[in-house]
Parts: C-alpha cells; structure tokens; sequence
C-alpha cells in the first residue's frame, strides 16, 4: 500500500532538497488543469512502505490570493479530484528562523490530517549558536518533530519512520483562538453550507479580500456577502477584528513553542554568511559582484555554447544530407529533409544555451546567491511593477526567450511570473542578430557614413527591449495583472555547497522539458511553413520546380570547372566574355527558379495579397513574405529573402561572420548586393532605404517571431490564452513601431 506525503513549507525551507533527496531519480512534474502552479511527485521506500511525494509550491501562508494558490489548500484538503487527500504532511521549516517558518506549520495542523515537522538545516542553526530540542518542541506543537539537514542526507530514515508512525493517527488540533471567534466562525460555517468544509469557513472569515471570499461569493451571490460582512461584524464588536485576529493567536503560539524549546546564545555570532552578505548585499560592491557574475554567465551562454550548437547544426546538415541522397527528388524528400529535419534541428541548437542557462541557475541558487541578487536588483524592478525576482529571467532573454521564460519559475507570486514571461519575448535574443547585421551593414554602414553609426543603431535596437519590456510589464500589472502589489519577503538562507546531482537534474528536467514540449509545437510550426512555402511546386506549364532546379544544380556542378577557370583569367577574349556570362547566368539559374517557385507559391502570393497592409511600413510584398515566414523562427526571415531575391537559401551565421567559409561569405555578400539592386529600383525604398531597413529592424524588435517561444509560455502559464495574447498585443505594437519608424523616418528624409 502507498503512503501520500505532501511536502509543504516556505521559500528556501529547503523542501524541493529534501524532495530529491528522498525521491532521488523517480519524480515527475505534474500541472492540474486550469491552473498555472507546477507540482512534483516523487516515490521512494522506507522501512518497508512505499510512499509518494507531492513537493507542492513554496508559500508562506495559506491564504490563497488566486487559484493557483488554492491549488495547495484544496490538495490538502481532499478537494483536487486528480488527486487524494495526502495521508500525511510534512511541514519543512527552517531551524535557523523558526519564528516565521512555524506560522505555516499552525496553519498546517488546522487542516485535519496528521503533520510531521521536519526542521532542516540543523547545521546552520548549531553555527549560529541556536540548539533546538525536537522533544520540547514536539511537545509543544502537538506533532511529531525530526531535526534533518536534507543537503547531506542526515536524519532522513528517522523522518520517514515518523510519517509511516503518523499516517492514520489522530490529526492535531493547532493553535487556539478566542472563544468568541470560535462561536462566530462556526456559526457563519453552518449557515453557509454543511458541505464546506470548516477550515475553509475560516479562511473566508479572516482573509479579506482572498480567494475564497471570491470564489464564495461567485457561487453564493449576495447572501454570501451579507454573512460574511455580519460575521465580521459581530467580530469586530467582541474585539476581534479581521484579520489581526490570526495574526495575533498565530505569532503568541509560535513564539511560546519556539522559547520553550529553542536555546540562544547570549550574542548572536557573527557567522561567514554574514561576513560575506556583508559584501554581496552590499550597493557598490555587490552591485559589481553582481554584474561580474552575469557577464559571466552570459558570455558561458554565448560562449560555451557555441561548440555543441555548431556540433547540433552539423549533425543537422548531416542527416538532411543523408536524407536527400537517400530519397528521390520530391515533395517527401523535401519534407523529411526541410520540413522535419531542419524544424527539429532548429529547436535543438538551442538546447545548450538552456543547459548551460540552467546550470549557472541552478548553482547560484543551491549556493544562496539568487536571493541576494533578488534583493539587490529590487529597487530598479520595482519600479516597474515587478520583484527582482524578475531580473535574471529579463537578462537571459538576451540569450534566448526560452530559457529566460523557463527561468521566471524562480518567481512565487503569480502575477509577477506572469508579467515576466509576457514581456520576455521584448528583449532582443540572439535569433535576432543577422537582421539587425545584415540591414545595418547594407543601408547604414553604407561608404561615407560615421564608423560609429553602426554600433549606435545595434545598440539602439537592444536598447528597444531594454526600455520598452519594463513599460509593458508597469501596463500589465495596472490592467490585466491588476492587484495588490506583493510584499517582496525574502529570505537570504545560509550560503550552502551546490550538490552536484541536484544541478545535473535540474539541467536534465529544463533540457528535457523543452525538447518534448517547444520542440512538437515548433515542429509543427515550421512544417506548415514548409508547406506553404512548397506548394504549388509546378510551374505555369505544368513542370516540378525541384526537378528543374536539381537540373540547373547538376548542370552548374559539370559547369564549374570551366566557370572558375574563365573567372582566373585577367585578360579573357570575347568569346571568353560571351561564355563567362552564360556560365554565370547557368550557375545562377537555381537560385532564380527557387525565387520564383517561392513567389507563386502559396505564401508568396498571401504576401501579394496582403501587400496593402505592408505599404504604410515601406515594405514591399518581399518584405511582406519573408516577414510572415519568420513567424515560426525569426532566423528564417535571412534564407526567405535570399529565395525571394533570387540569391539562394543564405545561412543566418554567414552574415557578418568572420569566420564562416568562403561560399557562404560570397553567397552572402551576393544577397547583400541583390538587395540593394532591387531597392534601388523602386521608388520608395531607393529614397527611403535607411527608414525602411529600420522599420523592419523595429518590427522584428518587438515581434514576437518564435514558435518555440509560443510553446513555452503555453507551458509555463498551462493555458493557450497568454501566448495567444503575447502574439497578439507584440505583433500590433511591432506594427505600430515600424510604422512610426518609416513615417518619421520619411520626414526627416524628406
């Protein structure tokens, strides 16, 4: 028979430690319908009973300001169907502040089920001089009490044999309250509902404004309210106004437990941690310890990464490659090898930023730094409605949307995650770049322009997230996120060695989550796009636009030779010329059947259609296309407009690199050129070519062009809704921005 365990205690208890210390490699993550809060569960074995744990969020109260947050009390109480009431919980509290840990623990001991106290972290209280006597303080909470230190597996088989002896007894009873709240409470819970259960009655009593007092009153109406506003009342009139009432009946109970079993030293020592917070927390010095560490874990992001991404794409390369030689010409081959293989290849590659990400996350958050960076990075957050919190998840977005939104987990209250993930998106990532490069290199690093200008507008282009993302979040959290802002508590636990095994699951779990997750909606994605891109794939006579292509392909390939020998030549005759020319035009032919098998096909004839909408932006119907074929991957906007401008499919990493190989250095230079050609030829963007390369570098700034991205805000909020609304509202702000980017840019002109 298994043994339901609920884990439950406050930020940095040390719970999700304990969590992987007893559940080791056998855990899943779980999220119940309609609710973006993320449980793990985990099994393991004790003293002959197999038990299974449920790590539930940390929290610091029961009172539940959203449904997210009522997930925990319903769980506990029985009320989730997915899941059966916990035959026991343990409530992890910290021995080093047990003053603010153990006023959960009351509320834990209300809820009718047997609780086991675990108090972890028994070597930093003994560092600080604190002993705590478990008999004494079992005695005075009611409840089975096992010092443990989960990082270091001590105390773990005593604490298990005390849940196995806790399942099935008598639950304890908690903290008393004042007899006239008692008789209150329990009359407003009878004339409410029998079905509800008293607790609840309780909480709707005393926490003003909760979750329960609005759920209560959308199914009781305006009976509800006269109730609960006589209740409380009557409260008040006896002396016991809400919500001080628990407050006070809570904190006197914990601190009669807490004289009684925990010794002081008579002056508090001063401890490494607090000779190093010292420093760390410091506003000149840790601001640059701070920063230190962030260029270093984005420039591991950059950096390290680089290697296996390369090492992704080659393998890529490699097995479309394989695929293509394998297949005959047609549309299989081209799905499996374009469609499939390069769409999957293209989520993959990022897996080694998120690794590494997550890994530097991991540590710093296993070592205490996180929170000492939360705190020093609140002030400049705050402003804009989020916690510091928020911070780090905003910064790794530079990298990689995905990463930083996976990161805003270390975020507690709901609605600051939820306005860090829908503003993550605005920072400008690193798929982003060969835009911003390639615009700036053809239209304003142009001969006679300012060496500086360059730099000025790619910094400029960043600088768009940086200003734009906490203004967006400031409107989210004064309309849809509207509520009271959240008391920024956090606690800065003692410094702690990162345990190799956690790090390595918390790099597997983030690793794996995005594969299985952002890598199916992704593929999807780029499949679809494939397909409009495909087809029609016959021409006006009838004939296969890949045939003829892998034709003038084979033809250039014999022709090769001969083209490079008549290109060496200094002084070559006429008929050399004549030659020369037909040889280059041969070698040009695939890449011009490729641009006008995409411009017939389905996607290029919506960007005709659509072409009106493009217009007051400067675009053309070019522009228009490769713009909607980005949608799934901006990095797809380059090789899109490499098709369209008949210069074959470029390679995003070519442009502005150094160090890529010399046929794709020229194949994109030769777009470059292509581009400016055809610019040049109209007369709207050969006067306005500067405002229409920056309103395309606007638009693509604060679109949001990325499947994957989509995916994990699905993931991470568990609805469709906000990466539904996250399209939407950066898709109509990147148009209005690339709008008044060429009107304004147009004025100036003239």
């Amino acid at each position: 028979m298994t043994t339901s365990v609920a884990l439950v205690g406050n930020p940095n208890a040390g719970k999700s430690t304990l969590f992987n210390a007893l559940s080791g490699l056998r855990q899943r993550v779980g999220n119940y319908p309609g609710v973006t809060v993320e449980l793990k569960k985990g099994r393991c074995t004790a003293h002959g009973t197999e038990f299974e744990l449920i790590d539930l969020p940390g929290t610091y109260s029961l009172a539940a300001r959203s449904p997210d947050e009522m997930v925990a009390v319903d769980l506990l109480l029985g009320r989730r169907p997915e899941e059966p009431k916990p035959a026991v919980i343990v409530s992890v509290v910290d021995a080093t502040n047990l003053d603010r840990h153990l006023y959960l623990t009351s509320q834990l001991l209300e809820l009718g089920v047997p609780v086991v106290v675990a108090v972890n972290m028994i070597d930093a209280a003994t560092a600080q001089g604190l002993n705590v006597d478990a008999a004494k303080l079992s005695q005075q909470l009611g409840a089975p009490v096992v010092p443990i230190q989960a990082n270091a597996g001590v105390g773990l088989e005593t604490l298990m044999s005390a849940v196995r002896a806790a399942a099935g007894t008598a639950p304890p009873t908690g903290p008393a309250f004042p007899e006239a709240f008692d008789a209150v409470a329990a009359q407003f819970q009878k004339e409410l509902s029998d079905e509800l259960p008293p607790v609840l009655a309780r909480r709707a009593l005393i926490d003003v404004g909760g979750y329960v007092e609005a759920w209560l009153v959308e199914r009781h109406g305006n009976r509800f309210k006269a109730l609960l506003a006589g209740a409380r009342d009557r409260l008040a009139a006896a002396g016991h106004a809400v919500p001080g009432v628990e407050a006070r009946a809570r904190f006197a109970w914990v601190k009669a437990a807490v004289s009684a079993a925990v010794t002081r030293p008579a002056e508090r020592p001063v401890t490494r941690t607090d000779r190093t917070d010292a420093v760390l927390t410091h506003k000149v010095w840790g601001t640059l310890v701070f920063l230190a560490v962030m260029f270093l874990m984005f420039q591991s992001i950059f950096l390290w990464a680089k290697p296996l991404m390369d090492l992704i794409g080659g393998a890529q390369d490699a097995l479309a490659g394989a695929v293509e030689g394998a297949l005959a010409n047609g549309p299989l081959r081209a799905l499996l090898a374009d469609g499939v293989i390069k769409g999957v290849g293209g989520v993959l590659v990022f897996l080694p930023q998120i690794l590494i990400l997550f890994a530097f996350i991991a540590v710093l958050e296993d070592c205490g730094y996180m929170a000492r960076a939360a705190f020093l990075m609140d002030r400049v957050m705050s402003k804009c409605g989020l916690s510091g919190k928020s911070f780090i998840p905003l910064l790794s977005s530079v990298a990689c949307a995905i990463p930083g939104i996976m990161a805003a987990r270390v975020i507690e209250n709901r609605r600051d995650r939820l306005a860090t993930i829908l503003v993550a998106p605005l920072m400008s990532c690193s798929a982003r770049l060969p835009v911003y490069v390639l615009l700036i290199g053809a239209f304003v690093a142009r001969p006679g322009a300012p060496a500086w200008l360059p730099g000025v507008v790619l910094f400029g282009m960043y600088m768009i997230g940086f200003v734009v993302a906490p203004l967006v979040a400031l409107v989210l959290k004064r309309t849809l996120l509207r509520g009271e802002p959240p008391v920024f508590v956090m606690e800065l636990p003692a410094y702690r060695r990162p345990k190799l095994g956690a790090v390595l699951r918390r790099m597997f779990d983030a690793g794996w989550a995005f594969v299985l997750r952002a890598g199916t909606i992704i593929f999807a994605a780029m499949v679809l796009v494939w397909a409009l891109l495909y087809f029609p794939y016959t021409d006006a006579a009838g004939e296969s636009y890949p045939v003829r292509i892998e034709a003038a392909e084979d033809a250039a390939k014999e022709q090769a030779p001969r083209l490079k020998e008549l290109k060496a030549k200094e002084q070559p005759t006429d008929a050399e010329k004549t030659e020369l020319e037909a040889l280059e035009a041969a070698a040009a032919l695939p890449d011009k059947l490729n641009g006008e098998w995409k411009r017939q096909s389905a996607l290029g004839r919506a960007g005709l259609w659509m072409e009106p909408a493009f217009n007051p932006l400067g675009w053309d119907w070019k522009i228009g296309v490769a713009a909607l074929a980005s949608f799934p991957a901006r990095e797809v906007i380059v090789g899109t407009f490499g098709l369209l401008y008949d210069s074959g499919d470029v390679d995003p990493k070519s442009i502005g690199d150094d160090t890529a190989d010399e046929d794709a250095k020229e194949k994109a230079a030769g777009f470059v050129a292509a581009l400016r050609d055809d610019w040049a030829k109209d007369p709207v963007r050969s006067k306005y070519g500067v405002p229409v390369a920056l309103s395309i570098m606007v638009f693509f700034a604060l679109c949001c062009q990325c499947a994957s991205t989509l995916a994990v805000i699905r993931r991470e909020t568990n609805s469709w809704r906000w990466p539904l609304f996250t399209f939407v509202y950066m898709t109509a702000l990147a148009y209005l921005g690339a709008f008044a980017t060429f009107q304004i840019g147009a004025l100036i002109v003239g």
